[in-house]
C-alpha cells in the first residue's frame, strides 16, 4: 500500500455546495482543509444549475420548506433549522452577490448566474488557507483507514484527523457527481440505498406523428395530477416524452408507480383555470366550418401541442375528437390521460434519490460505523423538488458535518482549532 502522508487536518471530499460549504466553516475555526475532488476544477454542477439562474433557496415559511423533504424532513431539520435560507441569502450577500425573491417565491442572486458567485466563494476560501487537490478520485480506504486516491502521479494516502464527503449524488455524472463512492461506503458495512433519478423526465410512446411534430415544444399553463397530487406549471415534450418542472415536482410519486407497477398515468388539464361547465359552454358554440383543431384553438384557446396532445390520448383509446359532445371533451380537455411508461436516465436527472440510509449518520452527520468521517449533502439519501430545496440541503448539511467535525474536535481536546 501507498505511504500515508499527514496532509491536512480535515479532507473534504467533493468540490460542490456541500463540501465547499463544509470547507469555509471549518476553516473558519482555523482547521487546516484540503478539499480533494476528481474533476479539474470546482463547482462544475453548481455552475450548470447556474444556467438556469441559479435558485439558491425559497422564501416560504420554514415549516412548509421543510415539507418538501417528505420522510427525510425530521432528520434535516436541525441543520436546515441551524442554517436556513435567511443564512444562506445573507452568506450570498457577504460574497458581494445581493439576492431577489421571484414572483414564485423562490431566491436567486441579482445577476442571476452561479460563476460571480463561485469565483467569490472560491477566493474567500483560498484566503482562509483551503487548498484544493483536482484530479484526485477518492476510491476508499486502506486497512489504517487511510483516505486512498487516484492522482495524476499515482495512488496516494492521506489519513486526516476528520474527513468530510460530499461527493454528490449520479446526476450529471460528466460534471462530477457519478456515484462512484457507493462501492467504497457499502464494502465498509454503509448501508446505501440504491441511487434513483430525482427531478427526472419520464418516457411516453408517442407516436411517430406526434413526436416528429410536437418534439421541443412546451405545453404551457397547464396543472399535472397524479393520485392526490396536482401541480401547475410547464412540461416540455421530448422525443422520448415529458420533462419540465412541473413534471419534476411529481417525480417521486410517478418514479415509484412505474418502479412497482411498470406505469404511471399522469393527467394533464390543459386549461386548469377554466372549469368543465365552462368548457362545455364554449365547445358548445356551433363550430361550422372551421376544422376541429381551428375549433378548439378559438373556442378552447388551445395552443397547437395542447391540440396533438389532446388528438394523441383520444387516438390511444380509439377515441374520434370530432364526435364527442361538449361535456365529453370538456372532461377530455382537463384530464388528459398520458401513460409513462419509464423514467429518463439519472445521467439526465437534476438530483438523486436514494444514497447512504439516515440511520448510518448520527446527529452531528457522522457515519456512526467510521467515527471521525461525517456525510453532507446528496450522498444522503433524501430527495426535493427542484425551487431551491435542493441547494438550501447541501449548503445546511455541509455546515452541519463541518460543525459537527468541530464538536468532535472539542471532545478530543485538540484546541488548535
Amino acid at each position: 500500500m501507498p505511504e500515508v502522508k499527514p496532509d491536512s487536518e480535515v479532507a473534504v471530499i467533493g468540490a460542490g455546495p456541500a463540501g465547499l460549504m463544509a470547507a469555509e466553516v471549518l476553516a473558519e475555526r482555523g482547521a487546516r482543509v484540503t478539499v480533494y475532488d476528481r474533476m479539474p476544477s470546482a463547482g462544475r454542477k453548481f455552475l450548470m444549475a447556474g444556467r438556469g439562474g441559479l435558485n439558491l433557496t425559497h422564501s416560504e415559511s420554514l415549516p412548509d420548506f421543510l415539507k418538501r423533504y417528505g420522510d427525510a424532513a425530521p432528520r434535516l431539520r436541525a441543520a436546515i433549522e441551524a442554517f436556513p435560507p435567511d443564512a444562506v441569502r445573507a452568506w450570498c450577500e457577504r460574497l458581494g452577490q445581493e439576492t431577489f425573491v421571484g414572483t414564485s417565491g423562490r431566491v436567486f442572486p441579482k445577476v442571476l448566474k452561479a460563476s460571480p458567485l463561485l469565483r467569490a466563494w472560491l477566493r474567500r476560501l483560498a484566503g482562509a488557507g483551503v487548498e484544493f487537490r483536482f484530479r484526485h478520485r477518492w476510491f476508499g480506504w486502506d486497512e489504517n483507514g487511510a483516505l486512498l486516491f487516484e492522482t495524476p502521479d499515482g495512488r496516494a494516502g492521506v489519513k486526516p484527523d476528520a474527513t468530510i464527503l460530499g461527493l454528490g449524488g449520479a446526476s450529471w455524472p460528466r460534471l462530477g457527481s457519478d456515484g462512484g463512492w457507493v462501492d467504497a461506503l457499502t464494502s465498509s458495512g454503509v448501508a446505501v440505498t440504491p441511487l434513483r433519478p430525482a427531478n427526472s423526465g419520464f418516457t411516453v410512446n408517442w407516436s411517430g406523428i406526434f413526436r416528429d411534430r410536437f418534439e421541443g415544444q412546451p405545453l404551457k399553463r397547464i396543472a399535472l395530477s397524479f393520485g392526490p397530487q396536482t401541480v401547475r406549471g410547464e412540461a416540455m415534450i421530448t422525443r422520448s416524452g415529458l420533462e419540465g418542472g412541473a413534471i419534476y415536482a411529481l417525480s417521486s410519486p410517478l418514479r415509484e408507480s412505474i418502479a412497482s407497477t411498470g406505469d404511471a398515468v399522469l393527467h394533464v388539464a390543459l386549461r386548469p383555470d377554466l372549469t368543465v361547465a365552462e368548457l362545455m359552454e364554449r365547445l358548445a358554440a356551433p363550430r361550422g366550418k372551421q376544422s376541429l383543431s381551428t375549433f378548439l384553438r378559438k373556442a378552447a384557446g388551445l395552443s397547437p401541442p395542447a391540440i396533438g396532445l389532446l388528438q394523441e390520448a383520444a387516438a390511444s383509446a380509439s377515441l374520434k375528437l370530432a364526435t364527442l359532445d361538449p361535456a365529453a371533451l370538456a372532461a377530455l380537455i382537463n384530464a388528459v390521460p398520458v401513460r409513462l411508461t419509464g423514467t429518463a436516465s439519472i445521467e439526465r436527472a437534476i438530483s438523486t434519490a436514494g444514497g447512504i440510509a439516515l440511520g448510518e449518520i448520527d446527529e452531528h452527520f457522522m457515519l456512526r460505523g467510521r467515527p471521525g468521517t461525517f456525510v453532507a449533502g446528496e450522498m444522503l439519501d433524501w430527495e426535493a423538488p427542484t425551487g431551491g430545496y435542493l441547494l438550501q440541503a447541501a449548503f445546511a448539511t455541509g455546515v452541519a458535518a463541518a460543525r459537527g467535525a468541530l464538536a468532535t474536535f472539542a471532545e478530543r481536546g485538540i484546541t488548535a482549532l
